[in-house]
């Protein structure tokens, strides 16, 4: 009986510690018109019904502005909800502010080695966003979710620590 309970604790304490080496990114791109070469760039978002989106190349805002993420009851499923810092907070409102009926084009890679990735969610413009959080449906599985803020939470103790710069 001892065995079997040292064994259970070894596991829960094996599955943790792999859960706090999930890693995970994210970009978010502002939608933009085609410019000259590498001035934009044409993504697909949307694997069952792929919508074309053109973005600028460089993104507005990365997990290094991150605070926290977590998944959020939406009507018919869930969403992630990312909450920014204050330089985040800044970005996203003046992008916001200024770009009313372009999109935010968001990218997430989750796994040990940020092995999964994709473009998740291109939600439209439709106010200005100045509390500084993001909230989006994923073009994702509950599952593959769960993993993107996992890790998206990792990263950003991380940096909050110091630890990554």
């Amino acid at each position: 009986m001892m065995v079997a309970v040292l064994f259970l604790c070894g596991c829960q304490t094996d599955e943790k510690a792999r859960s706090g080496k999930k890693i995970g990114a994210m970009r978010v791109h502002i939608e933009t018109t085609p410019g000259p070469e590498g001035t934009s760039q044409t993504i697909s978002v949307l694997r069952s019904d792929p919508v074309a989106v053109v973005i600028a190349p460089d993104p507005v805002l990365t997990e290094a502005n991150l605070i926290s993420a977590k998944i959020i009851e939406s009507p018919g499923g869930f969403a992630v909800e990312v909450q920014f810092d204050e330089s985040g907070t800044w970005t996203l409102e003046q992008f916001t502010a200024a770009n009313p009926g372009l999109h935010l084009a968001i990218y997430g890679q989750w796994g040990d080695k940020l092995a999964n990735g994709r473009w998740l969610a291109a939600p439209l413009i439709t106010r200005r966003i100045d509390s500084g959080v993001l909230s989006f449906t994923p073009d994702a599985s509950r599952d593959e979710a769960e993993q993107f803020v996992l890790g998206l939470n990792n990263v950003a103790k991380k940096i909050q620590k110091g630890l990554l710069k």
